[in-house]
């Protein structure tokens, strides 16, 4: 196989992860497909083998490639709830400014409402997901518990679309949106589940211009705890 540039010594891991996955991408692989062995990845990129082995462990924890006995390193199926979790704790996040974050959520969520309207139209278990969550709330006693069943609701909401790649994006904003859903205070608990039941109420009889903008104002409400 091509030669492919040595490695400085900095970070060797890290960059070691990025060739095999810059070496996925050029040669379109699908996942199952195999990858050369560890060592010869190694002679390849100009670094030992334990360099290797640490780059494909934790490509391994994401789902990027795959090791099994007997059968060498595999593309695996990326997985996008180890994906989530992974980056939802990563710094960049939580020093984004809170009003592009509020302003990133506002496109994510409101862009599939088309889509889960038209779910909707087709399946009527669509509605009854969302409709379950939203009643859920007018037993919330707790503030976590209030706070649990807003993500819930928001991510079902994505889940309606049929886009599940968005959904990982939902829950890596859910990490910044939990600070600001326990500033909500108690009293605004019943607009918040309201605001919830116009928006799949709306959703159901097809107003979808008046489901976007009872969604923007629901989200955009946290501007005023900025």
């Amino acid at each position: 196989m091509s030669t492919l540039k040595a490695l400085p010594r900095r970070k060797i891991r890290d960059q070691a992860a990025e060739q095999i996955k810059e070496l996925i991408a050029s040669k379109k692989l699908s996942p199952g497909d195999r990858l050369p062995t560890e060592t010869e990845l190694a002679d390849s990129f100009g670094v030992s083998r334990l360099s290797v082995r640490e780059a494909t462990k934790a490509l391994e924890y994401l789902g990027i490639v795959q090791a099994k006995t007997g059968v060498g390193l595999t593309v695996g199926q990326i997985d996008l709830e180890r994906v989530t979790e992974h980056l939802g704790f990563h710094p960049a996040l939580h020093r984004a400014d809170p009003l592009q974050l509020i302003d990133t959520r506002v496109i994510i969520e409101t862009g599939v409402l088309p889509h889960v309207a038209r779910r909707m139209a087709e399946d009527r278990s669509t509605y009854d997901r969302l409709r379950s969550v939203a009643d859920r709330f007018r037993s919330a006693r707790k503030l976590q518990t209030w706070i649990d069943l807003d993500i819930e609701f928001h991510r079902t909401l994505l889940e309606s679309s049929g886009l599940a790649p968005l959904v990982a994006f939902g829950d890596l904003l859910h990490v910044f949106f939990q600070r600001f859903r326990e500033s909500v205070k108690k009293a605004q608990w019943q607009a918040g589940a309201e605001s919830h039941q116009r928006i799949i109420d709306a959703l159901r009889e097809g107003e979808l211009t008046a489901a976007t903008d009872e969604l923007r104002k629901h989200i955009e409400d946290h501007k005023s705890r900025v």
